[in-house]
């Protein structure tokens, strides 16, 4: 369980902010479940989900960029769950899966030029004795505007998008899954998001991905 204990590249759980975070928000309890559970709420609804900051510069993938902007993307935000399990001496690792988003908004959709969300990030911890996945990603507020119940996460079953919202609308799907690292692996990432989103990567892209709207006109 070393390499999940330790701090990583973009799982940088030895940060200052990120340990005065973790030990902020890991609660009163001595119990790692309940711990983790506490750590996740707070990564959850503190950092604001915003797909529109995805970067091609891998230092934005840090667990500690996430937490410093106050707000993130999927892939980030799992680091930072990570990140304070860890610290916490919860075992953690980065999930990555290619899901369908059935429900995404008109510009998400017009951006990516596809309704598949590539390389979508979750977390896995180590609780009683199996790693149970948690997926931090859209906060409570969020959650509201779309109609969707904020995603619970009690430390003892998987926590993964819901599949329908409350209308019973088809929400989310998972297609792929890539597997379990002990930190994000930096080439498989950006190389199936190249695959997936030429154009995000192509010469003279803007940085990032909320730029192509704006260099559009629109």
């Amino acid at each position: 369980m070393r390499e999940y204990l330790e701090p990583g590249r973009f799982i940088d759980s030895d940060h200052p902010a990120l340990v005065e975070f973790a030990e902020n928000t890991r609660g009163a309890s001595r119990d790692p479940r309940q711990q983790a559970i506490s750590l996740y709420l707070a990564v959850r609804d503190r950092i604001r989900y915003n797909p529109y900051v995805f970067s091609r510069d891998p230092e934005s993938l840090k667990a500690s960029q996430a937490l410093l902007a106050g707000e993130s993307y999927c892939v980030p935000k799992a680091n930072l769950l990570a990140a304070c399990a860890r610290h916490c001496g919860i075992p953690a690792r980065i999930g990555l899966a290619d899901v369908r988003n059935h429900l995404a908004t008109a510009r998400l959709l017009e951006l990516l030029r596809s309704e598949v969300f590539a390389m979508h990030g979750y977390t896995e911890l180590y609780l009683d004795g199996r790693w149970v996945k948690a997926t931090p990603a859209f906060n409570e507020a969020l959650c509201r505007v779309f109609g969707v119940a904020p995603l619970e996460f009690d430390g003892l079953t998987d926590s993964v998008f819901h599949p329908f919202n409350q209308k019973g609308e088809r929400y989310m799907e998972y297609l792929h899954d890539h597997g379990q690292f002990a930190d994000v692996p930096e080439q498989l990432f950006f190389g199936h998001l190249a695959s997936c989103y030429p154009h995000l990567f192509a010469d003279g892209a803007p940085a990032l991905m909320g730029d192509f709207q704006a260099e559009a006109g629109t």
